[in-house]
């Protein structure tokens, strides 16, 4: 595989994506710059592709328009080989930690590397502590994921996903069912993970106040493309109503309560079933 080019300033572009399911658009001429070494944001209302995105970023779907850039490949090109060592400079938290159940602490963060190298079990050792001792637990090496909290879980996946030290770690709702401290914890390991590894971070979340605090850039996307983008205050206090709702939580805004459905008087009465 050709070596990603390390000079651009962006480390994803991402050109007029165009991806639908069925009849419905997902995504209407998408363009998305993500830049290297900071930590992005891809926020929005529930079912606008933010899951998609990344899958697509990750080529486990195929853009149906469009072309998406990874430091200066266009992902599109690679054959399957070429593919599965483009993948492994990723690192992915899963919404729910995706652990293991059946193998220990360790032997979760363990996992890539006896799949994806041929280090000795010394090696493999050394980096597994190290990986835990970043993210505080080192010392529960040896339990199961069924001894722990939900907070602890979530910070042994992120240590999984740094074991290869991927060049790219994606988020996907990292915040999701943590306590206060928890989430505490996770915001500032997303962010000491990124400034001390050099590493470009991409969040999908719904929890604006948390990412407000970590993200360099934020993407709110709506109706298949980008409707704003910036820095968390610019979006915050940007003139628009879908952002203001968005970012303040307002029920009430271009996002509807009600989904598009025939007159309420004529349904309850039966007049569109005559």
């Amino acid at each position: 595989m050709k070596l990603l080019d390390e000079s651009s300033e962006n480390l994803i572009e991402i050109r007029d994506l165009k991806y639908s399911r069925g009849h419905r658009a997902i995504f209407e001429g998408l363009d998305l710059d993500i830049k290297r070494g900071e930590v992005t944001a891809l926020m929005g209302p529930s079912g606008t592709g933010k899951t998609t995105l990344l899958r697509l970023i990750t080529r486990q779907l195929v853009p149906q328009h469009g072309t998406i850039h990874i430091g200066g490949i266009d992902i599109a090109t690679l054959n399957l080989a070429e593919l599965y060592q483009l993948r492994q400079r990723f690192g992915m938290l899963f919404q729910n930690g995706a652990l293991l159940t059946d193998l220990s602490v360790f032997e979760n963060v363990a996992f890539p590397l006896r799949e994806h190298t041929k280090l000795t079990n010394r090696l493999i050792r050394h980096v597994v502590l190290t990986k835990l001792h970043a993210v505080g637990l080192r010392g529960a090496a040896d339990m199961m994921p069924s001894q722990l909290s939900g907070g602890m879980a979530r910070r042994v996946a992120l240590a999984r996903a740094m074991v290869m030290d991927p060049d790219i770690l994606i988020y996907d709702e990292p915040f999701v069912g943590l306590d206060p401290i928890s989430m505490g914890v996770i915001v500032r390991l997303v962010r000491r993970m990124n400034d001390t590894l050099g590493i470009t971070s991409i969040i999908v979340s719904h929890d604006v106040a948390e990412v407000s605090t970590v993200a360099d850039c934020s993407f709110l996307i709506s109706g298949g493309k980008v409707a704003a983008s910036g820095s968390p205050d610019e979006l915050r206090t940007a003139n628009s109503e879908l952002v203001r709702q968005f970012m303040h939580g307002m029920a009430d805004g271009p996002v509807a309560f009600h989904y598009h459905a025939p007159d309420y008087e004529e349904q309850l009465l039966g007049r569109d079933a005559e």
